[in-house]
Formats: C-alpha cells, sequence, structure tokens
C-alpha cells in the first residue's frame, strides 16, 4: 500500500490535505480544503488498488469511472454529494461534501456513560427522517450496503440525520484489488447488521437496507450490540426482553428484521405508512353483547283521517288504542297491500311482454345486464381500470459498428419505451442517458431477463454481452416524474477476432549483378530464346520456391 499523503499537501491544484479522518484495508479519507471554493470543507475518498499491471490499472480505472457515476446521480439533502473523481500519481480519488457532526455510535456512547440509551420517539423520528432518503436511492437503483450507527451523523447545522460512506465505496475497493475476477463480492456489509443474503450470497435488495436500518433502531434502543440480541441457535431476535415499545412499532420493527427477504416491508414507503398508523388513536371495539338494544326508528303516529275535512272517526275517541289495535284495520290494510302488489305486478310483466312483441320497437342488446330490484339498492358496475397497466412501446435499434446511436425522444409515466438490438457474444457495449430526469434503462436478455445485476434502473452501463443475439434497452421513469425528454447514447463494438501469428520465412539475398565495361565494339543483337528462370511461390519474386523452403532453417530454432 502507498504511503499516505502528507498534511499540506495540494492535490490537483485545488485540495490541500488538512488531516486522515480514516484509513481501512482498501483506502483512505481525507479532510482537505477546496482551494477553488473559499476552503470550503470536503472529503476525499482513496482508492488504493492492489496492482501496477497497466492491463489490470486500465481495468481499475474503467470500473472506478463507471462506479462513480452511480454515485454521482444521488442527489438528496441528507446525502453527502459527491463532487467529482480525479487520478494522480496512480491513486484513485473520490470528493464528497464534509459532514460536520457526530455519529450515531459517538452519540450512543455519550449516553450509556451516563446509564442512557436513545428513547423511543428518538429512533421512531430517525426512522421518519431516513426512510425518504433510502426511497430516493433506491428509486435510482442504488444500495446503501452498509447501514449502522457509524454512518449516520447527526448533521450539526439542521439537526438531520445524513447517511454516509455508502457500501458501492467498499465494494469497489474491494474490485480494485482484483478488476479482472469476475467473481462476485460477498463481504460488503457490516457484519451482525447487514442481512444474511448480503452477507453469505452477497445479493443485496432494498429491504436488505431496511434490516439493516431495523438493527440500528434495536441497537440504539437497547445499547446492545447485534451479537447480544440475536440468537443464533433459534435465528430470531431477542432485543424486546431489554425494552418496552409500543406493540405496533415493536411489530414493524420485527418485520422489517424479518430473515426471509420476501416476508420484510418491500420498500422503504410500505414501512413509512406502517409508522403512520402509530399516530393514530386507537379506537376499540365495544362488547355488542353488553349494549343495550335501543330503538333508532321515530315513533310510529297514528294514520290521520283521509277526508281533510273532520268527519266521524271509524274508532271512537274515547277509545285511547291505536289503530293497529283493530283486527278489522290490519286485516284490511294487508288485503290492500297483496291487491297492489298483485296489480302492480301485472302491469309491469304486460308492459315487458308488449314491448318484446312489438315489431320494429326492439331496444338495442344491453352490454350488461340490468337485473330489477325492488326494494333495494341499485349498483352501478365498477368500471375497470387501466391506467395501472403501463403502455409498452418497441422499436428496433440499428446500431453501426464502432460509432455511437443518439436516440432522443419523451418519455412519459405509466409509459415502457423497449429499444432492440442484435449483439454478438463479447462486444462491448456502452449505453447511457443525457439530458433527462429521472429516466433509467435496463438492459435485458433474449429471455426478458437483466443481463448483469448492474444494468438494472441505471443511467449507464459498459461491460460485455454474454451471449449472441436479440437484446433490450428498457427505458422507464422513477415514480415521481410524470414526464422527462431523454438521449439515449449506444453504442457496441464487436468483438475482434485475434489475428494469427505467422512465422517469418527467410529470404535469400539476391546475387548482384556484375557490371560490365563499356565495348565500343557494337555486339550483335542475339536470337531472343526463352529464358528459363527458378519458379517462385505466388507474385512476390523475392520468395523462395518451394524446393528453397525445404532447406530454410526453422528461425524459432536456436543456432
Amino acid at each position: 500500500m502507498q504511503p499516505p499523503i502528507t498534511v499540506g499537501t495540494v492535490l490537483q491544484n485545488r485540495y490541500r490535505i488538512i488531516q486522515i479522518l480514516g484509513q481501512g484495508g482498501f483506502g483512505r479519507t481525507y479532510l482537505a480544503e477546496d482551494q477553488r471554493r473559499f476552503n470550503e470543507l470536503c472529503a476525499l475518498k482513496e482508492l488504493i488498488p492492489a496492482t501496477t499491471v497497466a492491463s489490470d490499472w486500465e481495468k481499475a480505472q474503467e470500473l472506478f469511472g463507471r462506479e462513480a457515476t452511480i454515485l454521482y446521480q444521488i442527489e438528496h439533502p441528507q446525502v453527502p454529494k459527491f463532487r467529482e473523481r480525479f487520478e494522480q500519481e496512480q491513486r484513485l480519488f473520490l470528493v464528497e461534501d464534509y459532514v460536520a457532526g457526530k455519529s450515531y455510535r459517538t452519540l450512543l456512547s455519550e449516553r450509556q456513560a451516563i446509564g442512557q440509551t436513545f428513547t423511543e420517539t428518538e429512533v421512531l423520528q430517525l426512522l421518519r427522517s431516513l426512510l425518504p432518503v433510502l426511497e430516493h436511492i433506491h428509486s435510482r437503483g442504488i444500495i446503501h450496503r452498509d447501514i449502522s450507527p457509524e454512518n449516520i451523523i447527526l448533521r450539526d447545522s439542521d439537526g438531520k440525520p445524513v447517511l454516509i460512506d455508502f457500501g458501492v465505496v467498499k465494494e469497489l475497493a474491494t474490485r480494485l484489488q482484483s478488476p479482472n475476477s469476475t467473481a462476485p463480492v460477498t463481504t460488503v456489509g457490516k457484519l451482525g447488521y447487514s442481512p444474511s443474503e448480503q452477507m453469505q450470497a452477497g445479493q443485496a435488495y432494498p429491504n436488505s437496507d431496511l434490516y439493516a436500518l431495523a438493527v440500528t433502531a434495536i441497537v440504539l434502543l437497547t445499547g446492545k450490540e447485534p451479537s447480544e440480541l440475536f440468537d443464533e441457535n433459534q435465528l430470531t431476535w431477542n432485543w424486546q426482553r431489554w425494552v418496552s415499545v409500543n406493540p405496533q412499532f415493536a411489530q414493524v420493527l420485527n418485520r422489517m428484521l424479518h430473515r426471509i427477504p420476501s416476508d420484510r416491508y418491500q420498500s422503504a414507503a410500505n414501512v413509512a405508512q406502517a409508522l403512520q398508523s402509530l399516530d393514530r388513536p386507537s379506537i376499540s371495539s365495544p362488547e355488542l353483547s353488553n349494549l343495550q338494544t335501543m330503538a333508532v326508528g321515530r315513533r310510529l303516529d297514528p294514520i290521520p283521517p283521509v277526508t281533510p275535512n273532520k268527519s266521524t272517526p271509524v274508532i271512537p275517541p274515547s277509545r285511547s288504542s291505536s289503530i293497529l289495535d283493530s283486527p278489522l284495520a290490519i286485516g284490511a290494510i294487508g288485503s290492500a297491500v297483496v291487491i297492489l302488489a298483485g296489480l302492480g305486478s301485472w302491469a309491469l310483466v304486460s308492459s315487458i311482454r308488449s314491448q318484446s312483441k312489438s315489431p320494429g320497437d326492439e331496444a338495442p342488446p344491453q352490454s350488461f345486464p340490468s337485473p330489477v330490484v325492488s326494494g333495494g339498492t341499485t349498483f352501478s358496475p365498477t368500471p375497470t381500470s387501466t391506467t395501472d397497466q403501463p403502455v409498452i412501446s418497441s422499436k428496433r435499434l440499428v446500431i453501426k459498428p464502432d460509432s455511437t446511436t443518439i436516440v432522443e425522444d419523451t418519455l412519459k409515466a405509466n409509459q415502457v419505451i423497449q429499444y432492440t438490438f442484435f449483439g454478438e457474444e463479447g462486444a462491448k457495449l456502452t449505453t447511457f442517458i443525457n439530458q433527462s430526469n429521472g429516466v433509467l434503462l435496463t438492459i435485458l436478455d433474449a429471455n426478458q431477463q437483466p443481463i448483469d445485476n448492474r444494468t438494472q434502473q441505471v443511467t449507464s452501463y459498459t461491460g460485455l454481452l454474454p451471449a449472441s443475439g436479440r437484446y433490450t434497452i428498457q427505458l422507464t421513469l422513477v415514480p415521481e416524474i410524470t414526464e422527462s425528454y431523454y438521449s439515449l447514447n449506444v453504442a457496441l463494438e464487436n468483438p475482434i477476432a485475434p489475428t494469427p501469428t505467422q512465422t517469418p520465412i527467410p529470404t535469400e539475398p539476391l546475387t548482384p549483378t556484375p557490371t560490365f565495361p563499356e565495348i565500343s565494339t557494337p555486339i550483335p543483337t542475339p536470337i531472343e530464346t526463352p529464358t528459363q528462370f527458378p519458379t517462385f511461390g505466388g507474385e512476390n519474386n523475392n520468395l523462395p520456391n518451394d524446393s528453397t523452403l525445404d532447406s530454410v532453417p526453422d528461425p524459432n530454432s536456436s543456432p
């Protein structure tokens, strides 16, 4: 490993080193002043490749540039902005904003010194502040991979938590040790905080970050390390024995901590929505068996007389009972209801039959049944929504060899544009998106599967095609963008067949032609006869014939 840079050194005629902030196996982090921005503080991350071989160094430079482009996509006030990358004296540097503040690991140690930890309210506020950050980076296909109390800074300026030290930087540093290796990196992550699929298989998903965030939350709540809270025999988290929290909050954390990725929340937005229920007051369901039955309708008043003028009532006024107390009245009312119902039904059936028998007056056929329900509620059919189905447009892309094809268009929400092309195995594909806001690309093979885990929802890609066949560049918009203009650049370099090495064939030096003195006596012109020349191979008269080749010594043999 190269020695650290001396304090006071100025890099790129711009960044003056102030001190070393940290050092690991793959590089160092320096605090520097940006002399072109009024000596503003910034952080320089030095990534040290393990090789100085020319071919490996070129591969490391290519890898460094590609991964730095991914980091540059992040635009969030709670993530340090990656400013630029540069190379100097075979050292690779990333420049990012410096965050002044204390890490949550330092804050937890300070509280533990006085016998305290973080409260439930503080941890809940931390989650609500970081979930939008994770939603932002996940929407751009970036996963942090290394969330822990050490990598969350409480910023002094506004008191907001800031995510630092993305795992992609650590992965980049790891790959720079062996730039030509194709083996997956399985060590990126922090032991105890990262889930098993990340530590063992090198696979990271958006809910892998949610898992690490939940581990960070229970560490801050309990003051215990993950090894003290996780039962390796049962593969369960036993953190609730150390702290008591709202049962609903505990339920959310436990789901984030689930061992199986598919059983966790699938996005940061899902977790935020689950946490919103903690603010709603819980309303207990009443015990119906203990409630007193009460009449909620209005009291049935006596039926007034039919005629407007006052006449002798059927029931003597001296009797204070209701009309319903008379059996004759009830019978009369029932008979009238039955007769009216029968007449109404007969009239309805007759009307329908007469309409169906009238020639030339047939109603147009209905596209859906409309039953007549008497005494009930008529429900209108629910229209089928088609807004959730994306509109897919496929276009053929003709890529000329050794040139860049540029396609410009506008992509709208709920729309997917696919550009298909044919590529040969080993061809180098370079594609990126310019002048866009929220347009992401995914490269699919003939089976409509991503050709690489680095080709999903990104803005640029450079790599070799794994097989000959048809490929698709799929363009989509991030959820919060409704429409965006884009410029898609695609270049395809076909693999160059290796040129066979030809063994040089030595040639015999030609015998110089003797020079004769000039003769003043005229020489008679000889009779032209065919001259016999030795036969040479091909049109090149400098090559010996086949018989001569047999006697030529092998140039590769030792003298």
